[in-house]
Parts: C-alpha cells; structure tokens; sequence
C-alpha cells in the first residue's frame, strides 16, 4: 500500500511538471510576456486578485498560476518544473530551496502572515468553541492537512501538541491534501471540526464558522516567503510581481482577503 501511495505522488508530480513545461512552452510561443508562479493554495484568492491587478499596471503580461501545498510545489521545483516565482506557506520549504541553491541569489524576503484557527460546520451545534473542545464524544472526526506536504497540517499539529491533545485525538484525525481541502471537508459537513488559515475561514465564512482561534505562543508564526527562481524565464517580470505584492496595493489586497502583513 505505501509503494502504491508513493506510486501515485510520483505520477501527480510528474504530471504536474508536465503541465507547467507546457505552459512554459506556450509562453515562449507567445509574443507577449509570460511568468509562472507557484504559490501556496491558500494564497489563492489573494493572488489571483493581485494578479488582475498587476495586469492592469503591465498590460500584455500573462500570469500562469499553478496553486497546490506549498511541500509538493517545492518538490516540482526540485525536479525541474519550470517556475519563475515561488510564494510558501512557511520558511521550510523556502531554506531547502534556498539549501540547494535554486533560489536567485539564495535569497527570499517575507510578504504576509497568517492565524491558525479552528473551524466547524456553520450548521452544526454551537457547542465547539475551544481546543479542548476536540477532546469530546460529539466531535469524532477532525480534518488537517496533511503534514508531511502542507505547512498547515504542521502548524495544526503544533497547536495539538501545544494544547496536549495529540495523543488523544489522534485516531479521530483525518488528513488532507492541502488546507483547502480541509476547508471542503469542514464546509460540506463531512467532518466536525477542521483547522485552517484565517484567510482560509474568511473564504467560506457563508459555510463555516470560527470555534477558535490559536495562541501565537502555540506554534512557529505563520508566514510567507516569496523567492525568484535562478531558473527564471523572465527575471524582469517576475521580480516586478514580486515587488507588487509588497506594494501598498499589494498588501491592500491581501489584508482584504485576511492577511496580516509580515512582521
């Protein structure tokens, strides 16, 4: 079964790459300038704002967004996926980057940071309102992402540990593949509790409701770095989204969307 699993990741992977070296053949083909950025999912909503945004300031560019847990964008990145900018969800997976040299210049600056919070069915019984709460007979299944890939699932397991509950919830854990997906599965009631992003909550706010939200002391500050690739087709382009998203404009959109600005 685990070499069936790791079968899989292997094939999504490749497949992955195979689509970004396909966007990347169609940018070279296209007359127009063109960057490939891989970000985080939570960032999501966010960039694609500011992508709009920053295409209204640089007419003529184009923006291919390529979104997934900020463990398996790195993992294209080493194996070649064509990427111009990379925005994480954590420093982790920037200093392996930055380890391996893959990184212009070995450096990264951060843009934005984050709250860990609990999250449960908006429809579902009020009774859910703390941590301790987890550790209950009416919440049998508790969604994080999965921490071998996302951030998230770090930081949620922190915030366990922190709290004492790891052991004793343990069996009632149920692993996604990426912060979003915890949030489907909390939105569609398939699960009782889930622990996401801030921003994560505020996006489906109509589905699901806020029960907690983290202590800062129980788990590493969440945020997020953003890097130009050595590797980058278009250094110009890409260097200028990146000094976009740190613009007052830029930071706008993110506190929007449910940022809070880097420290």
């Amino acid at each position: 079964m685990v070499a069936v699993r790791k079968n899989v990741a292997l094939f999504a992977c490749a497949l992955l790459i195979c689509v970004l070296l396909w966007l990347n053949s169609r940018a070279h083909a296209d007359e127009r300038q063109a960057i490939i950025i891989s970000a985080a999912i939570s960032l999501k909503n966010a960039f694609e704002a500011i992508g709009r945004e920053f295409q209204t300031q640089y007419p003529g560019t184009v923006l291919h967004f390529n979104f997934g847990a900020s463990g398996d964008l790195m993992m294209q990145i080493e194996a070649g996926a064509p990427v111009d900018v990379f925005a994480s969800a954590s420093l982790q997976e920037m200093e392996e980057l930055k380890g391996k040299r893959l990184l212009l210049n070995d450096s990264f600056s951060t843009f934005a940071a984050n709250n860990m919070v609990l999250i449960a069915p908006l429809e579902a019984p009020a009774a859910l309102n703390s941590f301790s709460g987890l550790n209950t007979h009416g919440v049998k299944r508790i969604a994080i992402a999965d921490p071998k890939t996302s951030p998230a699932g770090r930081y949620a397991q922190e915030v366990l540990a922190y709290f004492q509950l790891g052991d004793l919830i343990k069996d009632k854990l149920v692993l996604a593949g990426s912060v979003r997906q915890v949030l489907d599965y909390v939105a569609r009631n398939e699960v009782d509790a889930g622990m996401v992003y801030a921003s994560d909550a505020l996006a489906l706010a109509d589905k699901v409701r806020t029960a907690a939200t983290a202590p800062a002391l129980s788990h590493k500050p969440v945020v997020y770095p953003i890097a130009l690739l050595k590797q980058a087709r278009n250094k110009s382009l890409a260097e200028a989204f990146i000094l976009f998203v740190a613009s007052d404009a830029g930071q706008m959109i993110l506190k929007t969307y449910g940022f809070n600005p880097a420290a």
